[in-house]
């Protein structure tokens, strides 16, 4: 963009933040915000701006690309935000990404972001899921308006609230049909990857970590989420920096999967502890909405289906699932909410506490008959079917 006029600081009306205005290509008039009250870092931000005018660095926003976007907010915002806060962010642009293809910035008008919630519902999301991608994508939006990159922010729909549900969304998947996964694996990926992706598998299954959490996890980062290995037992540190909190913490992980870790070489034992191969990448890594997408593929070719009535076949969250199944028939609640990492004890409660009446009512009896046997009593019978009828003592008579 050639400009030979200079642009200018304003304040913005009923706020002392100064703004940079200057003349655009086509003679119109355009402004973005430099986020400060001080007059001199203002000052110094027009004059870099004025530079970039000049040697026509500066995209405006009727020509800003996607991916330079995305850069700019990944490297000036996102990445000052908590790591749970970027990764939800990533996922939720790589899926715009995937769904819509915009070539520019000013491409997501408000018809397409229309389309991007009626393929997410198709893809089996929830109403409430759906809410918080738009949040984050409204969040994006906005900064590149307060940026000077936008003009303004397309109108976005708000999913209808749904009901609240305590049913799952899918179902824990048994042992044979996390086996038939497996073997599904070589298909959708191929030979090459396939040991990789093998691996990812029954680590989700042995740990029940979150996909976002799987992808962000090293042997020997601690500015991430890290594992610690200490007498055979595993553990994960969240350093504070990652956490409201601003504390490290701690937190364990299941002992089958500290098994699963342990064998592992320690040659090994460098950068992410998965380590998935793929031809189509986005930088560095796969994208969460990739391997989302890779895992479900494998599902449906191995044929788990989850839920018959939304014909969902088995995701990376169906693999936590079955986690959380496991472990909630050996551990008190509250163990199990540090285990599984839940924010709330109410959310392990609802799905995975009491959910099982005929599992629960199972060990309740194998552990009253073993009290029996202990106290030297003669064990009761094992089930309540197996009470005599009245036929049963007038035959034994």
């Amino acid at each position: 963009m050639k400009n030979d006029k200079q642009p200018w600081l304003v304040q913005r009306p009923g706020s002392k933040i100064w703004l940079i205005r200057f003349t655009d290509e086509s003679g119109g008039t355009r402004q973005k915000s430099t986020g400060t009250t001080n007059k001199r870092e203002a000052e110094r931000q027009l004059g870099a701006f004025a530079a970039d005018l000049a040697a026509e660095r500066y995209e405006t926003p009727n020509n800003l690309t996607w991916s330079a976007f995305r850069r700019k907010y990944d490297e000036e915002h996102l990445a000052s935000l908590a790591a749970k806060t970027r990764l939800k962010s990533d996922t939720v642009l790589d899926a715009v990404e995937h769904i819509l293809n915009p070539q520019r910035l000013r491409d997501l008008k408000a018809e397409r972001i229309s389309k991007l919630q009626a393929e997410l519902r198709k893809r089996g999301l929830a109403e409430s899921t759906i809410a918080g991608y738009l949040a984050h994508l409204r969040a994006a939006l906005s900064w590149a308006v307060d940026m000077g990159l936008l003009h303004r922010i397309p109108t976005i729909q708000k999913p209808k609230r749904a009901k609240t549900s305590k049913v799952m969304k899918g179902r824990p998947i048994t042992k044979a049909e996390f086996e038939q996964m497996l073997a599904a694996v070589a298909a959708i990926v191929g030979e090459d990857a396939a040991a990789s992706w093998q691996q990812y598998l029954r680590g989700l299954y042995l740990s029940g970590l979150r996909l976002a959490e799987s992808l962000e996890l090293f042997w020997d980062n601690d500015a991430k989420l890290c594992i610690v290995l200490e007498s055979g037992e595993a553990y994960v540190r969240v350093p504070a920096e990652l956490e409201k909190g601003n504390k490290d913490r701690l937190l364990p992980l299941a002992p089958d999967f500290a098994d699963f870790l342990v064998s592992t070489p320690e040659r090994e034992r460098v950068g992410r502890v998965f380590k998935l191969k793929a031809q189509k990448r986005h930088g560095d890594r796969l994208t969460a909405d990739r391997v989302t997408r890779i895992v479900a593929a494998v599902g449906r070719k191995a044929g788990v289906l989850v839920d018959q009535g939304r014909n969902k076949f088995a995701s990376a969250h169906d693999l936590r699932r079955s986690f959380g199944e496991r472990w909630a028939a050996r551990l008190m609640p509250q163990a199990l909410m540090e285990l599984m990492r839940h924010e709330s004890i109410d959310t392990t409660l609802r799905y995975y506490v009491g959910r099982n009446a005929k599992r629960t009512s199972k060990l309740m009896r194998e552990a009253y008959n073993q009290e029996q046997q202990n106290s030297g009593e003669k064990p009761q019978r094992d089930t309540l079917r197996d009470t005599p009828s009245p036929e049963d003592d007038n035959a034994e008579k």
